[in-house]
């Protein structure tokens, strides 16, 4: 199918003595008739639609590498029903290959540079490393209470990825958050609990103690170390239940041992 939308727009404008006073009114072409009738128009609008996601996978492709030209000759072959130079099965297949491969390269690579920069992060001045592999510098120390991993915490943070990007700060949107602590990655869990109340620290976590090898979202890819900076601002001790009595235990039994024996 064709793709031709083309508007001709003609512009006149007529030369005016300097006596004149009134511009002469533009003249405009009229535009060209894209489509002929509504089955024109659906097929062109399929063909967006189609074309616009096609295109947002094809920039998802480990690497980035496609070449357009083959890409779109292929498909024009396969939807038209014609012969290929690959049959389905085949060309399944060796996709599904090349991806697996791909996919495997990138990961290794996204490791390689967390590694390089733990590896080289953790020999500046100021910066310790716990056993997990958990890294951190004290930016503010202070005296106050440590929470527990049970707690919650109301903290400030900005996180980044190594190569600077930021992906989330409570600074920015100017509001603190608040949240049970054993809730959140390993990394934020371990190194919270290392802080007290009006401390700031920053965190290189390691993708292990982080978003593992998924990720998460558009905004922190697989295998990504990530950089926090958090200033803990207050804790909230957890309020254990107090242990049901053995009396309590048996009352709370009684209802549903009659009910039993009424079924009987």
């Amino acid at each position: 199918m064709k793709r031709n939308l083309i508007v001709l727009a003609a512009l006149s404008f007529l030369a005016m003595p300097s006596q004149a006073k009134k511009k002469q009114p533009v003249k405009v072409a009229p535009a060209a008739p894209v489509f002929q009738n509504n089955v024109d128009s659906m097929s062109y609008a399929l063909g967006v639609n189609i074309g616009t996601d096609l295109g947002s996978n094809l920039k998802k492709i480990p690497g980035g590498k496609y070449n357009l030209d083959l890409f779109l000759k292929a498909f024009t072959t396969a939807i038209k029903g014609d012969s290929a130079m690959m049959t389905p099965q085949a060309a399944n297949e060796y996709f599904r290959n090349y991806m697996m491969k791909a996919q495997e390269k990138e990961a290794n690579e996204k490791k390689a540079v967390g590694e390089k920069f733990l590896a080289d992060n953790k020999t500046k001045p100021g910066v310790m490393t716990t056993a997990s592999g958990l890294q951190y510098q004290v930016i503010k120390a202070a005296e106050g209470v440590k929470p527990k991993a049970i707690d919650s915490v109301t903290v400030h943070y900005t996180g980044t990825l190594v190569d600077g990007t930021k992906f989330d700060s409570s600074v920015d949107r100017g509001e603190p958050v608040t949240f049970p602590l054993n809730q959140v990655i390993p990394g934020w869990t371990e190194g919270v609990q290392l802080m007290s109340v009006g401390s700031k620290y920053k965190f290189f976590i390691p993708y292990t103690l982080g978003y593992g090898e998924r990720g998460a979202g558009q905004s922190i890819p697989p295998y990504s170390t990530l950089i926090f900076e958090v200033e803990l601002l207050k804790v909230s001790p957890a309020v254990e239940k107090p242990a049901a009595k053995a009396d309590d235990k048996a009352v709370k039994k009684a209802p549903a041992a009659k009910t039993a024996s009424k079924k009987k």
